[in-house]
């Protein structure tokens, strides 16, 4: 049985797979992060693993301004002509949503960490100013608001996951290489 290879196609740059890839591992790990520390009693343990998740969603949110910017400055290489008019503009969408997101989500959370009265200092060195003065009733809204930002980004990401999949494996029209490491762009 003979495999056809994919078409070559235009690659992302390298700083843009990179950013990608740095956004995406952190993300994999916070969310997970975040699920097994909300229902910790409280401890030494939980207060340690909510501060290690604020630093790493402060690094995010700074990593995913810089990716804005470089795609700002930078285009990125465009779609297969293969592929049809309403799957580039459903791909549009979805990653104008996971930026949104991935800029709301560390956002709502530092907005969370200042209603309910404590300090966020990125990485044990940096205090950032307080969001929003303290307050129970804003916390409470922003605990709810904070996780279904997180279980729609990680609905969007399944997604994205799957066609990225879909277009390796059963359109093989090598879109999936454009962002994957190791290759020359």
């Amino acid at each position: 049985m003979k495999t056809s290879l994919p078409p070559p196609v235009a690659r992302y740059s390298r700083t843009a797979q990179a950013l990608h890839w740095a956004v995406a591992l952190l993300i994999f790990g916070l969310f997970p992060l975040g699920l097994y520390m909300h229902d910790l009693p409280l401890s030494v343990e939980k207060i340690e693993l909510y501060s290690w998740h604020k630093w790493f969603g402060i690094t995010v949110l700074l990593l995913v301004v810089l990716r804005i910017g470089w795609r700002l400055t930078h285009r990125p290489p465009p779609l297969p002509p293969s592929i049809p008019r309403w799957q580039q503009a459903a791909a549009q969408w979805m990653h104008e949503l996971l930026y949104l997101l991935m800029l709301f989500i560390p956002l709502s959370g530092w907005a969370l960490s200042s209603a309910a009265g404590v300090p966020v200092v990125w990485w044990g060195v940096l205090p950032l100013p307080n969001l929003l003065p303290a307050s129970q009733p804003a916390e409470h809204l922003l605990v709810l608001v904070h996780a279904t930002l997180n279980y729609t980004l990680a609905a969007l990401v399944g997604l994205h996951v799957a066609a990225a999949i879909k277009h390796q494996f059963i359109d093989r029209d090598g879109v999936l290489l454009r962002m994957l490491p190791g290759r020359k762009p």
